[in-house]
């Protein structure tokens, strides 16, 4: 009995290492790159944005400014996808474009917030929720769905040799953007930096001024620390006219 049984266990242990890996399993050797499809906020937004992000600057200039490497935006879905299919994500992500006037919208900034981490938070200029954010946001993720993959490491993400770091919980907010960001939890922002705890909830307490904006353009960015958009991989000019777009 105890041959039979060493037999068994030797033949079973044969046929599992015949078969294929998972899917999970295969991809997991694949370069993953982490992306973030984002709609570009006009010059009222940005103008907002980098006057806050100059204030949080002054009050905590460990933190990061807004500019060239970390643009203003709306992230609509950041997810992990293959990085051999990111020209077939660009297509999709076109086709989507082509039947949205993004232009058109009237967007309402209302409040301030932030995520904590540490002693420090994220913060950020909310924006209220339409019926064309929920709807463009559920159509980019049903059209990059066939090239994404459920997580990635720190490799995923853009690094230099200043900000050297990608820190877990970046990691973890894009593993978890579907579904915690998603539909009814879509939260659209625009994030403006980082500060002290302490100094963000005295932020939040003054009253904010709530403005309106519409956006301009349609990018994929390669994602950076803290969710910042740092490397544009395609834009899309959206024409006001007309509501579609000219490749970059």
């Amino acid at each position: 009995m105890h041959r039979y049984l060493t037999a068994l266990t030797a033949l079973s242990i044969a046929l599992l290492a015949s078969l294929p890996a998972s899917p999970e399993a295969v991809g997991a050797a694949e370069p993953v790159t982490a992306i973030d499809i984002l709609l570009e906020p006009d010059a009222t937004m940005v103008e907002h944005a980098k006057a806050a992000n100059a204030r949080l600057l002054k009050e905590f200039p460990k933190g990061f400014a807004l500019g060239k490497t970390h643009q203003p935006h709306i992230s609509c879905l950041q997810r992990y996808v293959r990085t051999a299919d990111l020209s077939k994500v660009y297509a999709a992500v076109g086709k989507v474009l082509a039947e949205e006037k993004p232009t058109t919208w009237k967007l309402k900034a209302y409040k301030y917030y932030y995520l904590p981490w540490k002693d420090v938070g994220l913060a950020g200029i909310v924006i209220e929720p339409t019926e064309d954010l929920i709807r463009y946001q559920k159509k980019l993720l049903d059209a990059v769905a066939p090239y994404t993959v459920t997580t990635g490491t720190a490799a995923a993400f853009v690094t230099t040799k200043e900000d050297p770091d990608i820190n877990q919980p970046t990691i973890d907010y894009v593993e978890r953007f579907v579904p915690d960001e998603t539909g009814s939890k879509f939260n659209p922002h625009v994030t403006i930096g980082l500060a002290t705890q302490d100094d963000l909830k005295k932020m939040l307490d003054e009253k904010f001024e709530a403005f309106t904006f519409s956006p301009v353009g349609a990018s994929v960015y390669h994602l950076g620390n803290f969710g910042t958009a740092r490397t544009r991989l395609q834009n899309w000019e959206l024409k006001p006219e007309a509501g579609t777009q000219k490749l970059q």
